[in-house]
């Protein structure tokens, strides 16, 4: 695909987003709109063990209530012809070994002192031929498959808007699970190049995967991300990361005890320092007034704390 430039929300449907999705839901929108970009929503219902179409249109539902809108919407699931072409190429290249290990002889493996905290220890990376064979019928007897993954080791490096830039290692990433399901680090790597995204909006929690995913597109060919936002994260009551355990956290939840969409557009649009809003064109409008300054610009520090107590009665 040969398209303008975009950048996009993709959650992932296992449930109702709740303030922390639609936060950062919204900080894309308006990075995108307030760049001049197309905004693509990609639904990344790939894992069907996980997600529910049913669970995606709620999803698109409270977005659209929201106040967002989008150019283009896709279903992850409804590409496998390219996500598979995508591993075959790095095949070809030689990018990709297979895995043999349980998910148990990798934990083990990985306390080793000289294996980065949760990265693959390299057991498999090396074997010979006979190795392999041997490892294969093992599995083959057991009723299960190698999984692939890609030879990483390689140092790659990003730039994100709040924290410059990010330079990491790249992790031996599982591109195809024992099972045969892709996995996510090499689909949405797919997704965003085909589907023309250079801006990612996403958590902080996320930013460590970038230089990894930066380099699966270079090795595909694909264009480059050129500009990553890796937005301060909405926290719980505890001071860990908002879950829905903690309350009243969807917009649903929150509608049922007394909000308007306004109130919460308003609340979300306050923890971000913009008073007074109570849409996300009014947000946009907020957030994009400055000539020369980046809509997103200013709020890398703003990590929230949500009591969703505090919430059950619009006032």
């Amino acid at each position: 695909m040969n398209k303008k430039s975009a950048g996009r929300y993709a959650p992932s449907p296992s449930g109702d987003l709740h303030v922390g999705n639609l936060r950062t839901a919204l900080l894309a929108w308006v990075g995108a709109r307030g760049t001049g970009r197309r905004f693509v929503m990609r639904v990344e219902d790939i894992d069907a063990a996980r997600s529910s179409h049913a669970s995606g249109e709620r999803q698109l539902e409270d977005l659209a209530a929201l106040g967002l809108d989008w150019d283009e919407l896709y279903w992850q699931s409804e590409a496998p012809t390219r996500h598979q072409q995508a591993l075959e190429r790095l095949l070809a290249g030689g990018h990709v070994f297979e895995c043999y290990c349980s998910r148990r002889e990798i934990r083990e493996a990985a306390s080793a002192p000289h294996v980065p905290p949760g990265f693959y220890p390299g057991t498999c990376l090396h074997l010979t031929e006979g190795e392999r064979q041997t490892a294969r019928e093992r599995l083959a007897a057991a009723g299960r498959a190698p999984a692939l993954r890609l030879r990483g080791g390689e140092t790659w490096r990003v730039h994100d808007l709040y924290a410059g830039d990010v330079e990491g290692t790249v992790d031996h990433l599982v591109l195809r699970r024992g099972d045969g399901q892709l996995a996510y680090n090499l689909v949405c790597v797919v997704d965003d190049g085909d589907e023309g995204v250079d801006q990612v909006v996403r958590g902080a929690d996320l930013l460590s995967a970038a230089p990894a995913q930066a380099y699966l597109a270079h090795l595909l060919g694909l264009p480059k991300v050129v500009e990553y936002a890796h937005v301060p994260l909405v926290l719980g009551p505890s001071g860990a990361r908002l879950a829905k355990r903690d309350g009243a956290v969807t917009l649903r939840q929150l509608r049922e005890g007394g909000m308007s969409v306004g109130d919460v557009v308003g609340m979300i649009a306050a923890s971000l320092g913009f008073e007074g809003v109570d849409s996300a064109s009014g947000l946009l409008e907020e957030m994009a007034a400055s000539p020369g300054k980046h809509p997103l610009a200013g709020i890398g520090e703003r990590e929230w704390t949500f009591h969703p107590h505090q919430c059950s009665q619009a006032d």
